[in-house]
């Protein structure tokens, strides 16, 4: 039986953060990619409910329907909605799972409250060589000039801008659902990728001190990062699936899931 969505608010760091939760049990808050929303987690909230746990995703601040930073924040800053999200749900502690711009500001989180984290999933870190900063850097330059035209080129042009990301998409209705929450964040739409270029995750990765797993899939655009995660951190579980892109959540929603629930158990 499908177990019922509930969505709310909470009190966060800039203003109030839209979460939903599914099922009982042992929580997991999620934390999505940028830009896009706590939607990317809809097709896994109930089989993630089916394994015994509670799943919690948010909109981080700016995207979806959580209130948008009065200034570009920092990954430091994204990561003060894990304890305000806590806080609001009654939960002293939590696992974390973030996915690309999440797993930076789960990892973030990890260090900073870490008497609050229970285990730490990162699907999709961003350990990088400073070549492939800089063409990051300068690819989501373009996030800075996007702005709504009157003969509606600028949705093509966004779309084009995704689609470019990587080859082999295979689920165009996810893609049209985050491209579309994606959206949401208007004219702040590079604040999240602002922050992920500032912030160093292969300096922070060795830091981290929590039971972690490194969730990857073949086909991720950023697939590489993970290994290179697990080339500095062999001591991290490590669960792969093969092929999917950036959507895998969408492609493979039971496959991800079941890894996730067996980490977690």
């Amino acid at each position: 039986m499908r177990i019922t969505h509930r969505k709310g608010y909470v009190d966060g760091p800039f203003g109030q953060l839209h979460y939903m939760t599914a099922g009982e049990g042992q929580p997991l808050v999620m934390i999505h990619q940028s830009p896009d929303s706590m939607v990317q987690f809809e097709p896994v909230m109930s089989l993630l409910a089916d394994h015994g746990i509670r799943a919690i995703a948010a909109d981080i601040p700016g995207y979806g329907m959580s209130d948008t930073p009065d200034h570009p924040p920092t990954i430091a800053e994204y990561a003060q909605m894990i304890p305000a999200l806590l806080d609001g749900l009654g939960l002293d502690q939590a696992s974390l799972l973030g996915h690309h711009t999440g797993a930076l500001i789960v990892t973030e989180a990890s260090l900073l409250y870490k008497e609050r984290v229970d285990k730490l999933i990162l699907n999709g870190p961003l350990p990088l060589h400073d070549e492939e900063r800089a063409y990051f850097k300068d690819m989501m330059s373009a996030e800075k000039t996007w702005g709504p035209k009157w003969d509606g080129s600028h949705f093509a042009e966004q779309w084009a801008f995704r689609f470019k990301a990587q080859p082999e998409w295979s689920n165009l209705p996810g893609f049209n659902a985050h491209f579309v929450h994606g959206l949401l964040a208007g004219d702040k739409v590079w604040y999240a990728h602002d922050a992920v270029m500032a912030y160093h995750h292969e300096d922070v990765i060795p830091q981290i001190t929590h039971p972690t797993l490194v969730l990857a899939n073949t086909g991720d655009a950023i697939y590489a990062q993970s290994q290179r995660t697990m080339e500095m951190r062999p001591d991290f579980a490590y669960a792969e699936l093969a092929g999917g892109t950036i959507d895998i959540i969408d492609e493979q929603p039971a496959e991800w899931a079941a890894a996730v629930a067996q980490f977690l158990a």
